[in-house]
């Protein structure tokens, strides 16, 4: 008798972080102050983009779409958790596992992608400085982020229909807080090595690309600086690159970190606890990161909060 198809599980256990009730209060209440954080920073600074003229380049125009993914990236799996906690029910659908684990490679491919384009929009910057509005035109501009969602949307679609050919049996409990691919993929009781390779194969493409054109455009990013005569010119130079190197840093050394160390089937509770800070953690402290080194963004939040007090004392007058 061969394995059962998908068609006969309906839904699958998300096991979390901790099964004791006691901590389930302490679990939900830090990881609602994490999520409502991750949403009003990263709205508030699309909104301070968006209103401030002094803020429409392409800098500030790919930060936005960052905030945006940010705000979806998390939106994909604390929600659920958190319902999930409330009422004590470790259940998801089929569909919406399957569903919630389409949206979550969509959205990392994307954080990836839109990092990748920041650090070509910084290379533009400081190597061409002078052609950097003809290059970063608005059309080309555009043209990077659509290229980067379709990119990211094939490679989910991708995942997706790779599961969806799976069987499972009566194994239904996924050790994580969110339908994982790895995961999904380790409860098949048919065979999984074409999914394997498709993972390891786009995984080195797709995250190792835009790595290694990371690690070039820096290089002459780097080299650029050292050129610059001036103590101040190389302070200027290095500091519109410093935040995004710290969200670079903080997004590829935890999310690497945590990928490497899932291929040990018990480390599999561990994973799950790391893996909140790229896909908690991260999104939270993006806004923080870009607002607190970032004078224009500081101003554009002044006036912001300035033009929101005046309009509400207008209305209350």
């Amino acid at each position: 008798m061969g394995p059962r198809n998908y068609t006969g599980i309906s839904e699958f256990q998300l096991l979390g972080f901790s099964e004791e009730p006691e901590l389930q209060p302490l679990i939900f209440g830090l990881f609602l102050s994490m999520y409502l954080i991750t949403v009003c920073g990263n709205l508030l600074l699309i909104l301070a983009v968006s209103s401030d003229s002094h803020l429409h380049t392409p800098m500030y125009f790919f930060l936005a779409n960052l905030s945006f993914v940010d705000i979806c990236f998390t939106s994909t799996t604390i929600p659920k958790m958190l319902l999930n906690i409330q009422t004590q029910s470790k259940a998801i659908t089929f569909a919406g596992c399957i569903t919630q684990m389409y949206f979550f490679i969509l959205f990392t491919g994307l954080d990836m992608f839109l990092l990748t384009v920041m650090a070509y929009d910084r290379f533009v910057a400081i190597c061409h400085p002078l052609h950097y509005m003809v290059i970063m035109n608005p059309w080309l501009c555009g043209l990077l982020v659509l290229v980067s969602w379709i990119l990211s949307v094939l490679h989910s679609l991708l995942h997706t229909s790779m599961v969806l050919r799976l069987s499972f049996c009566t194994e239904v409990e996924i050790t994580h807080f969110f339908c994982e691919i790895n995961q999904i993929i380790q409860l098949a009781c048919s065979d999984t090595f074409l999914n394997n390779m498709v993972i390891y194969f786009t995984g080195m493409l797709l995250a190792g690309g835009p790595f290694i054109g990371i690690l070039y455009t820096y290089s002459k990013i780097v080299t650029s600086i050292h050129g610059i005569s001036s103590a101040q010119g190389k302070h200027k130079a290095f500091s519109t690159c410093a935040s995004h190197l710290s969200v670079l840093s903080l997004f590829y050394c935890t999310s690497l970190g945590v990928y490497l160390s899932s291929a040990a089937p018990q480390s599999s509770h561990a994973s799950a606890v790391a893996s909140v800070t790229y896909t908690v953690v991260t999104p939270m402290l993006n806004p923080f990161i870009y607002s607190l080194r970032n004078r224009d963004i500081k101003e554009a939040l002044m006036r912001f909060s300035g033009m929101v007090a005046l309009k509400g004392s207008i209305v209350l007058g």
